[in-house]
């Protein structure tokens, strides 16, 4: 069992939007053998567009709205890829995303340097102290000097770094890398489609020149002497440890640069590590079945309208058909179609094993976080709702499509792209988003997946935030003094729509025996 869990690398590729996170993926599922050629993005003479961008919206805007999964061989080790979306508006889905991987790949772009999200992202990587790598991107354009680049990472990142290739120039001179790692050279020829050359030269003759001209060998043996002194040895125990982050530079369009990122990061990536449970730690090498439910993704395939939940697999090895403890629901499941996914082309499998990602089929069963074992009463925690921060009172625009609006609205909200609150004093539906972006995928979603319209009607609100209290009485007093902006979520719970900050500063200090969370996770 050992050594099939331990060539796992299950990882997650993040960065501020259009960092080329997306381009990253396709290539390393190009070395993977997974797909012959790389769909250009934004490149309208080839109609393709980007392998794991599946949904009609993100194909049309060339952004990612989803977090989507791909496995594939590479050499011994098996590989799976979570895609995640860089703009800041699905942050709650890149979170989420964060819980189910043993390590992370940043990409940064080389002009623009560490930005917003990629801030973002990285807290929460260093909450869970998730080991990470970066990869500098867009080298064949004009960008800033690396070792400022270096700095920054090192300021904004709040992690040390160590450079594990070194780039030979860039923008219109870029002449490649050379691969400390390995002590190769790699020279750069701007193709799509190909891989570049590796030359094994030694630093200090005279075939370096010969290489990459007099200039250029001068600079780069005085860059790694410098690289050497100021950064100390690259150690595998300190990047597992989540200490230190290797840095890579390429150009992912080119597909330069991404194989060494790629050989380098199967050799020293985490295998699947220990999960936390509320009762205990949960090792990948015990002998029973556990996983977790992080992500649920509607009609991926848009000609059934079918949900795919997907199952992290913390320990032991799932099997196909055999009967597995749904632990809030306290029931037993069978899986007669268990899948692997390559974005959006899926193939059934017959076992899994822990750090594997399976896609299971959900006819509403499902919500994110839920637990499946083999009896053991479990619950993995860390995957909570954020409290929203824009509201639109959501209206039917078709009164012949209720029943259609309504399915596609819980469908949707399962998914966690947003959540739904009633208003208690006027039974209006409420959709809170933490970003503007999402009312617009929700509108387009419903239209072309569900065949039903809505519109949206503004309402003015702060902030939702979840309210209980051991104090009965108390709590029944605040609810009719502030029974206008009482709502209820999905599962039932109190919900305190505020209209402004000042009014719940207000209401945190008039009811001191209430608690006020703002996570849905308590």
């Amino acid at each position: 069992m050992t050594p099939e869990i331990a060539r796992r690398r299950t990882f997650a590729i993040i960065s501020h939007p259009d960092a080329g996170k997306t381009t990253l993926t396709e290539k390393l599922l190009l070395f993977g053998g997974q797909i012959q050629v790389a769909g250009a993005v934004k490149n309208n003479k080839i109609k393709k567009t980007a392998t794991s961008d599946w949904m009609e919206i993100e194909k049309q805007r060339g952004i990612s709205v989803t977090t989507s999964v791909m496995e594939f061989d590479y050499n011994d080790y098996k590989v799976n890829i979570l895609d995640t979306p860089g703009h800041q508006d699905f942050a709650e889905d890149t979170f989420r995303t964060l819980t189910a991987v043993d390590s992370a790949i940043i990409v940064v772009d080389s002009a623009k340097g560490v930005e917003n999200q990629t801030r973002k992202l990285m807290t929460v990587c260093r909450m869970r102290k998730t080991p990470v790598i970066v990869f500098v991107n867009k080298m064949d354009r004009e960008g800033r000097d690396p070792f400022d680049l270096l700095d920054e990472l090192e300021g904004e990142l709040q992690i040390k770094v160590r450079p594990l290739s070194w780039p030979i120039n860039q923008g219109q001179r870029f002449k490649g890398v050379y691969n400390i790692y390995e002590q190769q050279l790699n020279l750069f020829a701007a193709d799509k489609q190909k891989v570049t050359e590796k030359v094994a030269v030694d630093i200090h003759s005279d075939e370096l020149e010969a290489h990459v001209g007099e200039q250029d060998a001068e600079k780069l043996r005085e860059d790694l002497e410098l690289v050497d002194g100021v950064y100390p040895e690259f150690s595998q125990e300190e990047y597992l440890r989540a200490e230190v982050a290797p840095v890579f530079f390429g150009s992912a369009l080119n597909n330069f640069g991404v194989k060494e990122l790629l050989d380098c990061f199967v050799k020293i990536a985490p295998c699947p590590r220990p999960t936390l449970a509320e009762e205990r730690t949960v090792e990948p090498e015990e002998e029973k079945f556990t996983g977790f439910i992080f992500k649920i993704t509607a009609n991926i395939d848009p000609n059934h309208r079918s949900c795919i939940a997907f199952c992290k697999v913390c320990s032991g090895r799932f099997e196909r058909g055999k009967p597995y403890l749904h632990v809030r629901d306290g029931k037993q499941m069978r899986f007669s179609s268990p899948t692997q996914f390559m974005a959006q082309r899926k193939s059934t499998i017959d076992e899994a094993w822990a750090g594997d990602i399976v896609g299971l089929p959900d006819n509403g069963t499902f919500k994110i976080g839920d637990t499946l074992t083999e009896g053991e009463q479990l619950h993995f925690r860390g995957l909570p709702s954020f409290s929203p921060e824009l509201f639109k009172y959501i209206e039917n625009a078709d009164p012949m499509k209720t029943k259609q609006l309504n399915k596609g609205i819980e469908q949707l909200m399962d998914e966690g792209v947003a959540q739904l609150f009633v208003n208690q004093f006027n039974g209006r539906k409420i959709i809170g988003t933490v970003g503007q972006l999402q009312f617009e995928v929700i509108q387009y979603r419903l239209e072309n997946e569900y065949n039903a319209k809505c519109r949206w009607e503004p309402v003015h609100l702060y902030k939702a935030c979840w309210i209980e209290s051991d104090n009965e009485a108390e709590l029944e007093n605040f609810k009719k003094r502030k029974y206008q902006y009482m709502a209820k979520d999905r599962e039932g719970r109190d919900v305190f729509l505020a209209d402004s900050g000042y009014v719940l500063q207000m209401a945190q200090q008039d009811f001191e025996h209430i608690r006020f969370h703002f996570t849905s996770e308590f």
